[in-house]
């Protein structure tokens, strides 16, 4: 009879038991010297010491400006050395970080502001058409030219209720006439004692709140996943210690901050391990992540596949040398066979790890160093100490290994729950704690999971389960095929058919019959997509993920339903 497919991680570690404030100031006593932050577009570097010292001068001035414990504070921002820094000192004083996706708009930010009650944000000038000044500005016209009165009456247009002061990271928007600029913001510090910040830091409990991180929002509206400083650091030191991290490891960065990945992944990894964190650019940019990894010496390489696949395919990589590199971490979507192997072998890494997690939970699984190439490409790994994960069946209950159902987890990283929302809370939290994923998982007899889909991604074509990974990974062994992704589309016959975008390698030429003719020597007659759409890129977040319910959108308007396009 198969074993039941539950797995536990080892829990013979010690959980860390401090707020984040507390361990940067062990980090700093033991590191001073070492660089903590490198800054590639800005040319800054901080050592260790230089971090706390900034961050000790941010916390003193978010005091001085009345930022209490509990407070939200956000941040709108691409990747720069002022995150981790502001970051810090909301969590030195007890208050609590809201990252803002950079790629958000006026209503989406609108929304994520007013639902998590921010008093304080701190933005930059903008990103790619959206100008963040000029946005906040037309919500709420009385902070945007400077602080809010905390007894001055709320102007009537405004429709930021809460949010009473605004910092810029870059220039000040043209016609403002009292605008608090970073700079005059960390002056403050003087009116505030370092007595009062010990005491604020002091007070600070692992299992309080530190961040509140928003999921994207592609079923409705955003949700605040609110994570502790005890799931935060424990997650930094558990992935570290999976990929070995030391003093001597600089991790090249290119993942947005405002995401788990890169503010926890990253930032708490290096924290804990006293690593680098190196930032090639304000957003991700293929040639200056070679740059940067190639000028900086970096041991580590972080990013989504679409990030590989275009470092690996840039034709100025043979012009950069990678010969630091050994780890990484590929997240966001399976990684594909062939993807592995030219990482190894053309980027020199022959230790890149796969993680698996969720905003809701942070890393959950991940594959080790000496895992085959194999177990690299089909799993994403066990389970992280103190971690549990299981696969709940169709019918209720746990699934016997080798049966695919919706993976289950629950550890110190869950979070509290979703930031004013007790009803989403409950429906993803059950009441033994543990965290429903949504994602389709199958676990093997070693305790290795292997991601098969999400339940909204899995297509039923004619009553057969077909289950988008399967057949992305067969297509990938495809010699001209650089990119693909299969979606289920809506058809009066069988209820759904499948659609296959692919983007092919540069001066490949490929039809449609090609790759079904590819597919049917190999392939179920079920699974072979009937709808092949050839695309240049596929809509995707910041962090590079691609949103599937996008290409849903697309193809659904294209081919309409019962359509028979190409």
């Amino acid at each position: 009879m198969p074993q039941p497919s539950y797995v536990a991680g080892p829990s013979d570690r010690a959980l860390i038991d401090a707020s984040i404030g507390d361990y940067l100031q062990r980090a700093a006593s033991r590191h001073a010297r070492v660089e903590a932050v490198v800054s590639c577009h800005q040319r800054v570097r901080l050592t260790y010491g230089d971090l706390l010292a900034d961050v000790e001068r941010a916390a003193r001035a978010l005091i001085t400006i009345g930022v209490a414990p509990g407070d939200r504070v956000g941040i709108w921002s691409t990747n720069c050395a002022e995150w981790p820094v502001l970051y810090y000192a909301a969590a030195s004083i007890g208050a609590i970080l809201v990252a803002i996706n950079p790629a958000y708009r006026v209503r989406e930010v609108e929304y994520v502001l007013n639902d998590a009650g921010v008093t304080v944000l701190v933005l930059a000038q903008g990103f790619r058409d959206v100008d963040y000044a000029r946005t906040i500005r037309a919500l709420a016209p009385d902070v945007i030219d400077g602080d809010r009165l905390p007894d001055a009456p709320r102007a009537d247009d405004t429709r930021l209720p809460h949010l009473r002061t605004v910092v810029h990271l870059a220039s000040v928007p043209d016609g403002a006439r009292a605008v608090l600029s970073w700079p005059a913001l960390i002056a403050r510090h003087v009116d505030t004692s370092p007595g009062q910040l010990r005491e604020r830091t002091a007070a600070v409990r692992p299992l309080d709140p530190a961040a509140v991180l928003y999921t994207s929002g592609t079923t409705g509206a955003p949700k605040g996943a609110v994570l502790t400083h005890r799931a935060l650091l424990n997650c930094g030191q558990f992935v570290g210690e999976r990929l070995r991290y030391g003093v001597d490891d600089r991790i090249c960065l290119p993942v947005p901050f405002y995401h788990a990945f890169g503010c926890v992944l990253g930032g708490m990894a290096a924290l804990v391990h006293g690593a680098t964190l190196v930032l090639p650019s304000a957003v991700f940019h293929p040639e200056e992540c070679l740059n940067a990894i190639d000028a900086e010496r970096c041991t580590s390489l972080y990013g989504v596949p679409t990030m590989f696949i275009a470092q690996v395919e840039h034709a100025s990589l043979p012009q950069y040398s990678q010969e630091t590199l050994r780890t990484g971490i590929m997240a966001g979507a399976p990684c594909p066979a062939e993807l592995m192997r030219r990482l190894i072998e053309r980027m020199h890494l022959p230790e890149l790890t796969v993680s698996f997690g969720m905003t809701e939970t942070l890393a959950t699984l991940h594959t080790a160093l000496d895992d085959t190439i194999d177990r690299r490409v089909s799993t994403v790994g066990t389970p992280l100490p103190h971690v549990e994960c299981k696969i709940a069946g169709a019918a209720g209950g746990v699934a016997p290994r080798g049966t695919a159902g919706e993976l289950c987890t629950r550890s110190y990283g869950v979070m509290l729950g979703y930031w004013n929302n007790p009803a989403a809370t409950a429906a993803a939290i059950d009441e033994d704690g543990w965290m429903h994923t949504g994602d389709l998982a199958v676990m093997d007899d070693e305790g290795y999971v292997a991601i098969v889909g999400r339940l909204k991604d899995m297509i039923i074509r004619a009553g057969e389960k077909v289950y988008p990974g399967d057949v992305e990974s067969f297509l990938y062994t495809h010699p001209h095929v650089a990119e693909v992704h299969v979606i289920g589309v809506p058809d009066v016959d069988y209820g759904e058919e499948l659609c296959a975008w692919i983007r092919v390698r540069d001066g490949a030429a490929v039809t449609a019959e090609d790759i079904r003719r590819f597919c049917r020597r190999e392939i179920a007659g079920f699974k072979i997509p009937r709808y092949i759409r050839f695309v240049d890129e596929f809509p995707s977040t910041v962090t590079g993920k691609v949103q599937k319910f996008r290409m849903r959108e697309i193809s659904a308007a294209e081919i309409g339903v019962g359509g028979r396009g190409q």
